[in-house]
């Protein structure tokens, strides 16, 4: 049986994700969960970079200018 094993960047990335989750269900309650939600996009391209699996990171990377658009958008309505 495979042991599981967390590392410190595994954990980061597991929090990153897990906080674009979380400010993603939010977002409707205020723009700041929008924001959050951009910055967690963040840090999960940063994960994606540090980990070398730039496709994903990459996606984040859009993914997190998606959503300060939506959060510039919103907090100027």
């Amino acid at each position: 049986m495979a042991q599981l094993s967390l590392d410190g960047l595994t954990m980061f990335g597991l929090a990153a994700v897990s906080a674009m989750l979380l400010f993603y269900a939010l977002e409707d309650r205020s723009p700041w969960y929008v924001l959050a939600f951009a910055v967690a996009c963040l840090f999960a391209a940063l994960y994606g970079y540090l980990q070398g699996a730039w496709p994903f990171a990459l996606v984040e990377t859009i993914w997190a200018g998606v959503a300060f658009r939506r959060w510039w958008l919103r907090r100027a309505a």
